[in-house]
């Protein structure tokens, strides 16, 4: 059996208990054991991808194919565990489990309640990834005291006592705010917290506080007393200029070893993997400007994981990255002539689609290195179709159904769909890359696995003519009918990629494309 951490919320939201529970479960990895981790969300989405950037941040998507909360790309940036649709549950996905369970009959007539029904459904779903780990890691989304959360912290309490306390840690994060016109921290919103938790039976083992600045003994010995949780146990968890820096604070503060004691772990001293990483980002001399075109600039989530994955590219070229933040829908020259490089990541729908392709545009002539993912992509073929083919009015058919140049089209497949949700091409599917081309030298390998999220595929009856002008299609699935990777014959560094790239980087094994991309925007 696996030992249990539930991580939950205090205070407010956005405090960072998908950071916390990565860093957690990269300690406990380090040192050698079995993790995985589990989002529980509160809403009552399905999953998180039909919800707008504006409201949730990316959706991330694992290698089957499921779209998930953020928190799973750091779960995954942070250890070598595997994420999956099971590692994130919704309300939603609950309740429809449940509801189709009842419409079945299989609760033969009873009358079917949050307790035990729900809760039972949770606890079937927490348990259905600890097979083969010593680890299981879950952070339940949403602050204590919202009434979305109460049926997955009730879940988790009965749990504790199900498979007995000596298998089960509860950590809350909560936050301690500074105030500055009066020089102190307060800990009075963090011990209402703890007594709202202890209210609905959880008495918190690890306190881990948030703050603007270190939390002093003092203030670690009050918080202790008012908790009624060891003084060891309460962590100091300041902003950081890097999420990297997280495992290492907690390291400092004895955090790893306090867990492997408590849950009867033996304790392995390892050295941390993280020191060098942090080392790289804090130190680097050459430092590097990437425009990132986009138009939810505003939410900065919305493209997490390119931006750590970006980072991941400058810890691999031992620079340190800028990103330069450009709203798709005022695009400017000069801002792009400022830049190194440019990207132009994934998204849906037509707004900011002209500013997108005015920066291929200068990318392509420029000679900038030029990076497009998914839709980026599908805008670097418009925009060529446009300028160097002169098909005018080219574009693709989820922006203007009735041009005369499709060079973009939905696939066949999705052409009768009516429901969204779960709806795409998702997932990990296998990409040929073409011998002698800038994508196979940059993967060094034929074959690559990366995961998808689109509905819009270039439309094949325009490739002759592409390739004749110098686009060279250099990754295509198996039987060649898809194309995955497109790259300008006489361009420096000019590629797109009709997969999310981004999802399978890490900092300690960054991505070949971005580490290709950060490497040509230094000039080497």
């Amino acid at each position: 059996m696996a030992k249990f951490i539930f991580v939950t919320g205090g205070v407010l939201s956005s405090l960072g208990k998908g950071v916390t529970s990565a860093a957690i479960a990269s300690l406990l990895e380090e040192m050698g054991y079995k993790v995985t981790l589990q989002k529980l969300d509160p809403y009552l989405n399905v999953d998180p991808g039909t919800m707008s950037p504006y409201q949730h941040g990316e959706v991330f998507v694992t290698e089957d194919g499921a779209e998930t909360d953020l928190d799973l790309g750091h779960y995954e940036r942070f250890t070598n565990a595997r994420m999956g649709r099971w590692n994130n549950v919704t309300s939603g996905r609950v309740y429809f489990n449940v509801i189709q369970r009842e419409r079945k009959g299989e609760y033969l007539g009873m009358t079917v309640q949050v307790i035990p029904h729900i809760t039972e459904e949770i606890k079937r779903l927490i348990r259905s990834i600890e097979e083969d780990k010593d680890v299981v890691v879950v952070e339940i989304g949403g602050t204590v005291g919202d009434i979305e959360s109460l049926p997955f912290l009730e879940a988790v309490r009965q749990m504790g006592l199900e498979v007995g306390r000596e298998n089960a840690v509860y950590i809350h994060v909560t936050y301690v705010p500074y105030v500055k016109s009066a020089g102190e921290l307060k800990t009075k919103p963090t011990q209402h917290s703890v007594k709202e938790l202890r209210a609905i039976g959880i008495q918190p083992d690890v306190i881990v506080c948030r703050s603007e600045i270190e939390i002093p003994d003092s203030i670690k010995e009050k918080i202790a007393l008012f908790t009624n949780v060891n003084k060891s146990a309460v962590i100091s968890a300041p902003d950081v200029e890097f999420i990297y820096e997280v495992p290492i604070i907690f390291r400092k503060q004895d955090l790893h070893r306090w867990l492997t004691r408590r849950l009867g772990l033996e304790f392995r001293e390892v050295p941390s993997r993280w020191d060098r990483i942090v080392h790289i980002l804090k130190h680097a001399q050459r430092k590097v400007k990437v425009a990132l075109v986009g138009k939810y600039v505003a939410l900065r989530d919305a493209y997490k994981s390119v931006v750590e994955a970006l980072t991941h590219g400058g810890i691999a070229n031992d620079a340190r990255v800028e990103i330069l933040w450009i709203n798709s829908e005022c695009v400017r020259e000069e801002d792009l002539k400022e830049a190194d490089g440019i990207l132009v990541p994934g998204g849906f729908g037509e707004r900011g689609i002209e500013g997108k392709m005015l920066a291929l545009r200068f990318g392509r002539v420029s000679g900038k290195p030029t990076f497009g993912i998914c839709l980026g992509m599908q805008l670097m073929c418009v925009e060529f179709a446009r300028s160097v083919l002169k098909l005018e009015r080219a574009n693709s058919t989820e922006f203007d159904p009735y041009t005369p140049y499709p060079v973009i089209d939905l696939m066949e497949d999705q052409k009768n769909i009516e429901e969204l949700g779960g709806t795409m091409r998702l997932g990990a599917y296998p990409c040929v890359l073409a011998e002698g081309s800038k994508a196979r030298a940059i993967y060094g390998k034929e074959i690559v696995y990366e995961r998808h999220r689109h509905r819009y595929e270039f439309n094949n009856a325009y490739r002759d003519i592409f390739q004749k002008e110098g686009v060279v299609f250099s990754g295509l699935s198996p039987d060649g009918k898809l194309v995955e990777i497109i790259e300008l014959k006489d361009h420096p560094w000019y590629i797109g990629c009709q997969f999310h790239p981004e999802f399978k980087s890490k900092p300690f094994e960054p991505h070949p494309l971005f580490a290709s991309f950060i490497k040509a925007c230094l000039g080497d």
